[in-house]
């Protein structure tokens, strides 16, 4: 019979080479492998880099709308500054042309009389030609229409053979620079005589009657 010696124990095993701790590190170490988990550093960098994206699209489209405002408010600017431009220009040329009516009037006058002649008319003539470039038209004419809009009556009569107020003589002609007015025309209108045209419907009635056919 063999006998055990008091006090000895078996001990497993041990690899050559390998401490004894190690060895019982093995033992108590199980041996399923787990694969390698995704460090949490990683997805909070992403989420860090996903917000300052979304912050830089944020900006980017708000500095977008202050340069299109911008432009749109500067596009108004020259709209406005070349109005104001084409405005001043026009009231300076309406100012000198109506300083020079007098003189047209004179030159008008002239001409009518028979006295634009010689080294007068040549001067005459080159100034109306200025004022035409420039835009100033010459309006009035016997026998239209009288339009308080375009005509200032200086004289009042009746006449038998108007139908309206028309214009029968044209003290001043009127001047226009496009659709501004500068000076209405000047002119003596007629009226159709009071009871004229009842008279001229009564006569047409009677006419009308006079021409009928007679009934068998």
């Amino acid at each position: 019979m063999t006998e055990e010696t008091p006090g000895f124990e078996e001990k497993p095993d041990v690899p050559s080479g390998a401490e004894p701790d190690d060895a019982a590190e093995a033992a108590e170490t199980p041996s399923t492998e787990e694969g390698p988990a995704a460090p949490a550093g990683d997805v909070s960098q992403t989420a860090g880099l996903t917000a300052q994206l979304d912050q830089l699209r944020s900006a980017l489209s708000e500095r977008t709308a202050d340069l299109q405002r911008l432009q749109a408010e500067y596009q108004n600017y020259r709209r406005r500054v070349e109005r104001d431009r084409v405005t001043v220009k026009e009231i300076a040329v309406a100012t000198l042309l109506t300083e020079l009516l007098p003189v047209l009037d004179d030159v008008g006058r002239a001409r009518e009389h028979g006295e634009l002649v010689g080294g007068f008319k040549s001067v005459a003539e080159s100034l109306e030609t200025v004022v035409a470039k420039m835009g100033l038209q010459q309006f009035g004419k016997e026998g239209e229409p009288f339009d308080p809009t375009i005509h200032e009556a200086l004289m009042h009569s009746y006449a038998p053979d108007v139908t309206e107020t028309t214009c029968v003589a044209i003290l001043q002609p009127g001047y226009r620079i496009g659709e501004r007015t500068i000076r209405p025309a000047r002119v003596a209108v007629a009226e159709p005589q009071p009871g004229a045209a009842p008279a001229a419907k009564e006569e047409k009635s009677a006419d009308e009657e006079s021409g009928a056919p007679e009934e068998g």
